[in-house]
């Protein structure tokens, strides 16, 4: 084996993976160890690998012990191999008992057999170390927006190109009505990251409301450095989200950052999503406050909390004000619940007074 060719193949494989050196040449190490134990049936060798020179040592070792035990194994499950002290120190005078005697043995050629088991072992040492760096670089990416490329679909799912890896964004989490282009640039939020199966799985999502949580942060710098704050989202993917924000400086107006100047900045994320429109509206601590401001745009709107507890509400809107704030099909209600935290029961001054609903002065 050429020691300087086997080093600069190690060391190729840990730049095109991204993994430790170490982690191979450990592997390797490893994979020789117990290439040579089925070859020649002896349990008790070390083999070390010279990082720099390629040359590969290997070692018989003993355990020194001043009687022999019976079956004794080592904390990898492996025979330990004993040697009597007395035995022990006519190699090494100074040797005590516990300690471990090394000598070096010439290291035969393995042969096809061998070749093979020391390939699959490190074949796994290498996948089981990419996957631990593809964990560890996309492990706190959960709940993240992404960039990435759409290399390819099937019936169910688009396949993203992360870069060391593929997410996996289902058909069902599109935007509703959008068509994406395979090989096109597309922003994903990371809905679940996922080690326990045989392979790392990264789900995506652009329907989900995070998504619009992340490009409201990205597209608005107030919300990065905490001038304003994101209280909440509720979304309807395609077709509309609700916003609430608020600032603990009285002096900055939340909505209007967040809106921009001449809609600039909102008119933006409705681009980047495909014509949904976004509603911004002020959170306020007063519950009645906020569900009026979460009903917008309806206006003129009485609002009661009947029961606080169980998160009960009653608006009260007459006209054109009472179909707002239903909203097509309850579209406009239903994201002002989801938004306040409310259940939110719209209806007009007539009929609460024909249902006999006791309001709360």
């Amino acid at each position: 084996m050429n020691s300087k060719e086997f080093v600069k193949a190690l060391k190729n494989i840990c730049e095109e993976k991204g993994i430790s050196e170490e982690v191979i040449f450990d592997g390797m190490e490893v994979a020789l160890q117990k290439a040579y134990t089925k070859e020649t049936g002896l349990p008790n060798i070390r083999i070390d690998i010279n990082k720099k020179t390629g040359e590969i040592k290997g070692y018989s070792y003993q355990k020194v012990v001043k009687e022999y035990t019976d079956g004794e194994e080592d904390e990898d499950g492996e025979e330990v191999v004993e040697i009597l002290l007395e035995d022990a120190k006519k190699i090494v005078p100074d040797i005590k008992p516990g300690e471990t005697i090394e000598e070096e043995v010439v290291l035969k050629d393995f042969g096809r057999v061998a070749t093979m088991a020391a390939k699959q072992i490190l074949v796994q040492k290498v996948r089981e170390a990419e996957r631990q760096s593809i964990m560890t670089e996309f492990q706190d990416k959960e709940g993240e927006l992404l960039v990435g490329t759409l290399s390819r679909e099937d019936s169910q799912n688009y396949y993203v190109d992360l870069g060391r890896m593929h997410g996996i964004l289902p058909k069902t989490e599109l935007i509703k009505g959008e068509n994406l282009t395979m090989g096109s640039v597309v922003k994903v939020y990371v809905t679940k990251i996922d080690d326990t199966g045989k392979n790392p799985l990264i789900l995506l999502s652009r329907s989900h409301y995070g998504f619009v949580k992340r490009l409201l942060e990205n597209e608005i710098p107030e919300l990065n450095d905490g001038t304003v704050i994101l209280y909440s989202v509720a979304r309807d993917a395609g077709v509309r989200s609700k916003i609430a924000v608020y600032s603990e400086d009285p002096n900055v107006d939340a909505v209007g950052a967040c809106i921009g100047e001449k809609g600039s900045r909102i008119n933006r994320l409705t681009e980047e999503l495909g014509g949904e429109k976004i509603d911004v509206v002020m959170y306020d601590k007063d519950p009645v406050t906020f569900i009026k401001n979460s009903l917008s745009p309806a206006k003129d709107v009485n609002v009661y909390i009947l029961d606080d507890k169980k998160k009960e509400a009653l608006a009260i809107a007459e006209g054109d004000n009472l179909s707002l704030a239903i909203g097509k099909k309850g579209q406009n209600v239903r994201l002002a619940a989801r938004l306040t935290h409310y259940r939110i029961d719209v209806k007009t001054n007539e009929q609460v007074k024909e249902e006999k609903i006791v309001l709360n002065k």
